[in-house]
């Protein structure tokens, strides 16, 4: 079954990207038969550059996500088809990524983001396992989001940035608990924000 029909036009959905040698999450969205998405640099980025072809997968699972986007250790299985690479078992699709390099800028600086497309050349048979998603997830996820970025403003010496954005992060972790959660994750990523806005407030 092609999984376009489950992506609504227009829409933000987080998937995974899985290039050359790297996998990491990322904001994709749907118009007609091309996904879209930035990537602010990284390993992801280094690599589509060098080999334009990537696979997209969907996965339900938050912690996978949250520990992909902080390059956290994970254990994964992989297939390959000539120039493509994939995740054994999860549903998505592959084929081969147009770039653009562009300036960006935001509240924490300019930087160069690669502005990719891709347009299905095949689709990943997989199934997932029927977890529903909780409340706590959502706040999880928005954890490690507003720590990647928490991490970038104390790199660029942003410190008022860097105060909302750990605050961000500690409230998302207050309602992740209060939701039930209790990954260790969770846990690893609150530390690492104290730790970092500490160092940052000292320096």
């Amino acid at each position: 079954m092609e999984p376009l029909k489950f992506f609504n036009e227009g829409q933000v959905y987080e998937v995974l990207l899985v290039t050359r040698s790297n996998v990491a999450p990322v904001g994709v969205v749907r118009k007609g038969r091309r996904f879209s998405f930035k990537l602010f640099g990284g390993k992801s980025a280094g690599e589509l550059r060098e080999h334009p072809y990537a696979a997209i997968q969907i996965t339900n699972d938050v912690e996978l996500m949250s520990r992909l986007a902080l390059n956290f250790e994970v254990t994964l299985e992989f297939e390959e088809r000539e120039k493509h690479r994939w995740i054994k078992g999860l549903p998505g699709l592959y084929g081969e990524v147009e770039i653009r390099e562009e300036e960006h800028e935001d509240e924490l600086g300019k930087t160069q983001i690669l502005r990719c497309s891709l347009e299905p050349e095949g689709f990943i048979e997989g199934s997932l396992p029927p977890r529903p998603l909780s409340r706590a997830d959502f706040h999880l996820i928005e954890m490690a989001v507003h720590l990647t970025r928490l991490l970038e403003a104390v790199k660029n010496r942003k410190p008022e940035i860097a105060k909302n954005l750990y605050n961000l992060v500690m409230l998302n972790y207050s309602m992740y608990k209060r939701f039930g959660g209790s990954s260790e994750i969770a846990e690893i990523m609150a530390e690492l924000a104290g730790n970092s806005y500490v160092q940052d407030s000292t320096d």
